[in-house]
């Protein structure tokens, strides 16, 4: 399920697309989700979609897990190695702990 953007939730998107003019959509939508535009539209392949997340610190990236598990923020329809980059900096930077807890809600292998 989407949510609207927060004020956060458009920092955060921002801070990840600065080459972002909008959080319009090219069909006219708001984005439903911060990470599934970063994965399919503005990070050029997997190594650029790592980069892009290794900016959020720790709060940030608290945050978008929080938004995972209450289902506000897509996981799932990323590119499959943005998926497990993202499980990955989550490890380093969270926990192993969390990773799993995402791993869980989602039903990931």
């Amino acid at each position: 399920m989407s949510h609207k953007f927060s004020e956060k939730d458009k920092e955060i998107f921002f801070k990840l697309a600065p080459e972002a003019k909008t959080i319009i959509s090219n069909n006219g939508h708001e984005y439903p989700f911060i990470l599934r535009p970063i994965s399919h539209k503005y990070s050029k392949d997997g190594n650029d979609f790592k980069k892009r997340i290794l900016l959020l610190n720790k709060d940030e990236l608290d945050y978008i897990v929080s938004l995972i598990l209450c289902d506000k923020e897509e996981l799932l329809s990323l590119e499959e190695e943005d998926i497990y980059s993202f499980l990955e900096i989550i490890e380093e930077k969270l926990s192993l702990e969390k990773k799993e807890e995402i791993k869980n809600h989602l039903s990931i292998l």
